[in-house]
């Protein structure tokens, strides 16, 4: 039995929405990256920038990347808790992970709205 130290009291309910809700959003932004590209076959790097310089294209953006770190957190847990028995070791594993995590969002963050 995993212990409530490392579960932060969640539940495997709000994990499961968690991961469809960012599911459907990474989805969503996938598609629309794949139509934008189908869209413009002779893609320029004006054109990619104007995209990207918009405000709702970077909220989108934001949003997708928020949704990644979260699915990938969620994912991440549930591995840790399911395979790294030794308390130590999962701890270790999970404070690695979110190291990690929070550096992509920060790079993230400042990649899109550092401009």
């Amino acid at each position: 039995m995993v212990s409530s130290v490392t579960n932060l009291g969640r539940s495997g309910v709000y994990d499961w929405i968690i991961q469809r809700l960012t599911a459907v959003v990474l989805a969503i932004y996938t598609l629309f990256l794949l139509g934008f590209f189908i869209a413009t076959p002779e893609l320029q790097f004006s054109q990619w920038q104007g995209l990207f310089a918009q405000t709702w294209m970077k909220v989108f953006s934001l949003a997708a990347l928020i949704s990644i770190c979260a699915h990938a957190w969620v994912g991440m847990w549930t591995i840790s808790t399911d395979y790294f028995k030794a308390a130590g070791i999962r701890f270790a594993f999970q404070l690695v992970t979110a190291a990690f995590l929070f550096t992509y969002l920060v790079w993230g963050i400042e990649t899109l709205w550092g401009v």
